[in-house]
């Protein structure tokens, strides 16, 4: 066992920090924690899937200002940012902070198919005139053809094809009123694609809120978080500014989000010099934290004699930490067996459009995760992040938000 204490862990003298801390290859080389828990290691068992191989290239980025080679930049690009080598790190390195840095700095402008998917996250009005389209296309039959023919394929749109969902065709009302007695109001963060193919989790987010006493508000002007944007080099300023004026002039007593995605980039949301981020984060809690801490005694549950499989996603194992609160809010349904899902700490491969950009990678790791869910045997497997619930349930698999399960539970005159 390595005796952290004494290794010297810390900014070096002789190295410029003008961010977050870069460890000095020496000290990245002494610990290997990081290594066990990378995911691309554990495909590639070679050195350069390794969180400290890619934190040197990160530090030919942004301290060295040097170039670096098509396989680094491969490598790097290989990093499904889940960010587990972070929570493990006995310096404290801001992996993820330096990763998206150094995407930035490299200034690689997307392609004409990643610069449409960024117009279409920022334009929500264009969002909601295409979707009967969408929906139109996915109910007509032409998904099959298309495959057969690989026209899917040369467009590059195949992976995402195998992922759509049926659109919700209206916005959520702006406002739900509480059930009985009102206790408070809470605002309702909807994210960007989730608004319209995970509606049925935001209405569970509602009603749940509603039948403990609070009115619930969905303003129709924010934005999305900013975390593709960021995660893939590109401005996320114009997204965050919109959102924290959009929450911050409301008079919400919390800002609730459903997605732990959508969770890790807006509690890391930077402050500027009007403090506002700051004052945002003072009210930005995760649903099921607040669903928790709320919840009325008088209110419980219907039985339910099952078995339920957790699936921790990377954001909130890694950046929220909060992944207990999933157990500890199922453990209120009378009945109910909840389990961890096996092997937990290794990423699912959807991470944000990882499994867009770098499909191969995804699905060998989603093939793994599988492996984990077919041998917990359960009835219900459960993610509270969207993406990865997706991904994992796609072509033929069920995964859903813990708050499906918590709306059914509810006494009936509540639902």
């Amino acid at each position: 066992m390595f005796d952290f204490m004494d290794m010297g862990f810390g900014p070096t003298s002789d190295q410029p920090i003008t961010g977050p801390y870069i460890p000095d290859a020496s000290d990245c080389l002494r610990c290997g924690q990081c290594v066990s828990s990378c995911p691309t290691f554990r495909l590639f068992q070679t050195n350069e899937e390794t969180p400290r191989s890619r934190i040197r290239t990160i530090s030919k980025i942004l301290l060295e200002n040097q170039a670096i080679t098509p396989d680094e930049r491969q490598y790097l690009d290989n990093c499904v940012q889940c960010r587990a080598c972070e929570a493990v790190c006995p310096s404290k390195m801001a992996y993820g902070e330096l990763f998206d840095q150094a995407r930035a700095q490299l200034h690689t402008g997307p392609d004409w198919l990643g610069k449409l998917a960024f117009w279409f996250i920022e334009n929500k009005r264009w969002r909601f005139g295409l979707l009967p389209l969408l929906a139109a296309y996915l109910k007509s039959g032409l998904q099959k053809p298309l495959r057969r023919i690989g026209l899917l394929k040369k467009l590059r749109l195949a992976e995402a094809d195998a992922l759509l969902l049926q659109p919700a065709l209206k916005p959520l009302a702006a406002q739900h009123p509480a059930m009985g007695t009102k206790r408070g109001q809470v605002a309702l963060f909807t994210g960007c694609i989730a608004e319209h193919f995970d509606q049925g989790t935001l209405q569970a987010a509602i009603t749940l809120l509603n039948a403990i006493g609070y009115e619930v508000v969905v303003p129709p002007q924010q934005a999305c978080c900013g975390a593709v944007h960021q995660h893939n080099g590109q401005s996320a300023t114009d997204l965050i500014a919109k959102n924290l004026a959009v929450f911050n002039a409301l008079e919400a007593d919390a800002v609730l989000h459903t997605a732990t995605g959508c969770g890790a980039m807006l509690s890391g949301y930077p402050d500027e010099d009007t403090g506002a981020a700051g004052l945002f984060r003072q009210r930005l809690q995760d649903i099921q934290a607040f669903l928790l801490d709320h919840w009325p005694e008088s209110l419980p549950l219907q039985a339910l004699p099952e078995k339920v499989a957790v699936h921790e996603p990377c954001s909130q194992r890694n950046v929220l930490k909060n992944q207990q609160t999933v157990y500890a809010l199922l453990a209120k349904i009378p009945g109910l067996e909840v389990a961890a899902l096996a092997d937990n700490p290794l990423c699912c491969g959807a991470g944000g459009s990882y499994m867009l950009t770098r499909p191969d990678n995804a699905k060998q790791l989603r093939g793994l995760k599988r492996q984990a869910i077919a041998a917990a045997q359960a009835d219900w497997v459960v993610s509270s992040n969207f993406g990865c619930a997706v991904f994992l349930g796609a072509e033929g698999g069920k995964v859903v938000h813990p708050l499906h399960i918590l709306v059914r539970q509810l006494p009936t005159n509540l639902k």
